[in-house]
């Protein structure tokens, strides 16, 4: 069975997508919807940068959801099941059906504003932790939190051994402390403009429901692999339920991955820019093809 993966905010760079706009007229077609959708010029801000800009959220996001969509739209695969890591959630949804690409783009866009906003009301950030145990690096955070009176807790279970912690700035450098007191390989903070999957990200959080609660979602014609539950699902209201809770919440990225391989995966493929989900397929699976279009 095929499992097709999107990716999250990180796998952008400078030019991505410029090949096919050039070549794909369907392809084009669709970067100029963007454009009109989000009412700037997003195609320059991917192929032209600078990387400054295309880093910031509100511009991150939709670039890699367009790119990805487009794509997948492109090269027209059947997948069996489909996955986003974050972001790339909503890629996911496009992909089966349960949104279309203009109501998603409109909820990307908004979400990228509001978790800009949400990391300048309430500066946090990020660290990747490598080479503990999850449950250790859990651990670390409660200490963290009640050693500094401030919140850090595990954002991105990505492969094992790799996690990413996130919170306000002061728990999350108290967090790589601890981490390399405690025997970790490598602790280090990630340059990102907010405490993205924490509670920092409650303004974003309430805001976007108010908007995902108006919207009307179809049944997934294949399952859905939640960042919230690592479960698949075709229901709208859960997918719905999830997709708001997604921001505050861990995205489960192995668990999501062991799930898919246990109900039938043996194809794994991601669809958008940069290789970073087929490495943690490889760091997290074994006894499965991957491969990726970018």
């Amino acid at each position: 069975m095929k499992a097709i993966l999107f990716p999250g905010q990180g796998s952008q760079k400078v030019g991505m997508a410029k090949n096919h706009y050039d070549s794909d007229a369907n392809f084009k077609k669709r970067i100029d919807q963007a454009n009109d959708i989000v009412g700037y010029d997003l195609a320059e801000i991917m192929f032209e940068g600078p990387q400054e800009k295309l880093t910031q959220t509100k511009f991150t996001q939709p670039a890699i959801f367009t790119h990805s969509v487009a794509l997948f739209e492109k090269l027209n695969l059947k997948p069996d099941m489909v996955a986003g890591h974050s972001l790339g959630e909503f890629s996911a949804l496009v992909a089966a059906g349960v949104l279309s690409f203009e109501t998603a783009l409109d909820l990307v866009s908004l979400r990228g504003k509001l978790m800009q906003e949400a990391g300048q009301q309430q500066p946090g950030t990020m660290a990747a932790i490598i080479g503990m145990d999850d449950d250790v690096v859990d651990r670390i955070c409660e200490e963290a939190t009640e050693n500094t009176g401030k919140p850090v807790v595990s954002a991105n279970y990505n492969s094992p051994g790799q996690l990413v912690i996130s919170g306000d700035v002061e728990a999350v450098k108290k967090a790589v402390e601890l981490a390399k007191e405690q025997g970790c390989r490598l602790a280090k903070l990630l340059p990102v403009s907010g405490a993205f999957h924490s509670p920092l990200m409650e303004p974003a959080y309430k805001a976007f429901k108010r908007r995902v609660v108006e919207i009307d979602f179809s049944s997934a014609k294949i399952p859905v692999y939640s960042n919230v539950t690592a479960e698949g699902t075709t229901e709208p209201d859960i997918i719905k339920e999830n997709v708001i809770f997604q921001l505050t919440n861990p995205v489960k990225w192995t668990d999501t991955l062991k799930n898919m391989q246990e109900e039938g995966a043996t194809d794994f493929i991601e669809m958008g820019p940069g290789k970073v989900l087929q490495g943690l397929v490889k760091r997290t699976l074994n006894n499965v093809n991957i491969e990726g279009y970018e």
